[in-house]
């Protein structure tokens, strides 16, 4: 029989990092949402695509890479952009350089929604994120955050 490896397990520092790292994780998408819901009627995944639509050039993204930057199945995004496309806040088209693709289009209306929605949800990303930390603890989250990224998007 083969001695496989002990598993590293987390140190006692390491758990507790990991155990609120996951339980920020896990509770604040779901104050951000509620506030997007009440505020706006829309949910925290619609509200970050079309957020991550306006980023982009033309406001054009490739359904495939919205869906990884979503967290999201293709299938679930594609029903969740159907959802924002009949109340014309996005649209789809395919991809003019790789017919096999589909793109996800930031329509003006969507642009408009995104744009009544954002201060009420920024100013409660700042009270809940920005505001209790140093301008130093903001930075270190920051660079901490994006070493994890490669690991996490690969090839994204």
């Amino acid at each position: 029989m083969g001695t496989e490896a002990e598993p590293r397990w987390l140190r006692s520092g390491e758990l507790e990092t990991w155990q609120t790292l996951h339980l920020v994780m896990t509770v604040l998408p779901g104050v951000l949402g509620e506030q997007l819901q009440r505020d706006s009627g829309l949910s925290f995944l619609e509200y970050y695509v079309l957020a991550g639509l306006s980023d982009q050039p033309d406001h054009t993204m490739r359904m495939s890479r919205l869906a990884v930057l979503a967290n999201s199945e293709l299938s679930r995004l594609s029903h969740l952009v159907r959802r924002l496309e009949n109340r014309g806040l996005v649209r789809r088209e395919p991809d003019p350089d790789d017919g096999r693709f589909t793109n996800a289009i930031l329509t003006d209306d969507g642009y408009a929604e995104l744009v009544k929605a954002a201060p009420g949800h920024v100013e409660l990303v700042r009270k809940l994120v920005f505001d209790p930390l140093t301008e130093t603890e903001q930075r270190a989250l920051k660079n901490a955050l994006t070493k994890l990224l490669p690991g996490l998007l690969g090839d994204c």
